[in-house]
């Protein structure tokens, strides 16, 4: 764990977030050693949101709570990298709905694959029935969270 003020180290919050840091750092060191380095940390909310049969500008929009310009832009990026392609919305004659090119889909196999690795690792660490119990644990809690009184815009990570 990197050198922090132990107050730093001992919160919950913290906690999590140096751990998906770790995971983070991790993830795109392999992706870009695979050939994926044009890839961004924020692409992966991105590409969550095309999983399993794409989506339209609007849905994902919604789903990372930024403006249309900015999905636009990350859009055209992907676009240009052979990510992503537009194509026409099958039941919406003027909409385009954004699907996973075989690049994309080759870059979601390999995040799967260097997730399940680091899992592994982490598993090694704590052991695998604990790694389970803290996947289900973190799951309850995020259950709870989606379905309590006050509506909450939970957006997935990579």
């Amino acid at each position: 764990m990197p050198k922090t003020p132990r107050r730093h180290q001992e919160d919950l919050a913290s906690l999590f977030s140096l751990a998906f840091s770790a995971l983070n750092e991790e993830l795109h060191e392999r992706l870009n050693e695979l050939g994926f380095g044009d890839i961004r940390p924020t692409h992966g909310f991105l590409f969550q949101g095309l999983v399993p049969d794409g989506a339209t500008a609007k849905t994902l929009v919604e789903l990372l709570g930024i403006s249309k310009q900015a999905v636009s832009q990350m859009l055209d990026y992907l676009e240009e990298r052979g990510y992503v392609a537009r194509k026409p919305h099958p039941s919406d004659g003027r909409g385009k709905l954004v699907v996973l090119t075989e690049r994309g889909q080759a870059l979601m196999k390999a995040k799967e694959s260097i997730y399940n690795h680091i899992e592994s690792q982490w598993g090694a660490v704590i052991g695998n029935d604990r790694l389970q119990m803290m996947r289900s644990d973190l799951k309850r809690i995020i259950q709870s969270v989606s379905e309590g009184d006050l509506p909450k815009k939970l957006r997935p990570s990579w």
